[in-house]
């Protein structure tokens, strides 16, 4: 999922990540491996929340209709998300005003670590970055709420954030060479299309997965 998502991460992170880029030579991989590194703990600290308050979900009512109801709901986002990738639809957009308050605190922050021209300054400026409010990373935040535990939820996001890893690594060392091939829509659509088809995975799975969650079988698995 964020290895597909790369499409919206090059545009919703290409700026900042090109920012990153300090040496007047070119990209510091240093600089971009950083920054990336910050990201990924935001990225973990996000999902250890996330699973946290899976777990209270999950304690307050039975847990199998607790993880079909999440279930649900976190592969509906996953399909909203390929949706809007492959360029049919920006519902999923709508989940940003989530965190859109908390950012504006954040934002002016980021302000003090540029240029980012040493390593703590990157990884400090990645992890106020990972907080920006993005319907790629609140999709994957509901298959951290699924997975109803702080750690099980901090290792959902950090792979998500493996996924995305090799799309904002191009977009900082290879900006002007792969930007116009991402921009192109059968691009777009195939990722998003792909996206989607995660999504109608996981419906299919419904039908079975009382007997999965009582025989002990991790949902996301």
């Amino acid at each position: 999922m964020g290895l597909l998502g790369g499409v919206h991460c090059f545009g919703m992170c290409g700026g900042i990540v090109s920012a990153v880029s300090v040496r007047p030579a070119g990209a510091s991989l240093g600089a971009q491996l950083s920054y990336n590194a910050g990201r990924l703990l935001s990225y973990s600290a996000a999902g250890a929340i996330a699973g946290a308050f899976g777990a209270i979900g999950m304690g307050s009512s039975p847990v199998v209709p607790a993880q079909i109801v999440l279930f649900v709901v976190a592969n509906a986002l996953v399909i909203l998300l390929g949706l809007h990738i492959a360029g049919w639809g920006t519902l999923v957009l709508r989940l940003e005003a989530v965190g859109a308050a908390l950012w504006r605190r954040i934002a002016p922050l980021g302000r003090r670590f540029l240029p980012a021209d040493t390593p703590s300054k990157a990884l400090a400026l990645g992890a106020l970055w990972g907080w920006l409010p993005c319907g790629l990373v609140y999709s994957a935040l509901a298959l951290s709420l699924l997975a109803a535990t702080p750690l099980r939820g901090a290792l959902v996001m950090f792979a998500f954030g493996l996924g995305t890893l090799p799309n904002l690594l191009a977009a900082g060392l290879l900006a002007q060479r792969i930007r116009p091939a991402l921009r192109r829509a059968w691009v777009r659509m195939l990722a998003g299309t792909l996206i989607v088809m995660l999504g109608l995975v996981g419906f299919a799975r419904i039908p079975g997965l009382t007997e999965s969650i009582q025989n002990g079988l991790a949902c996301i698995g």
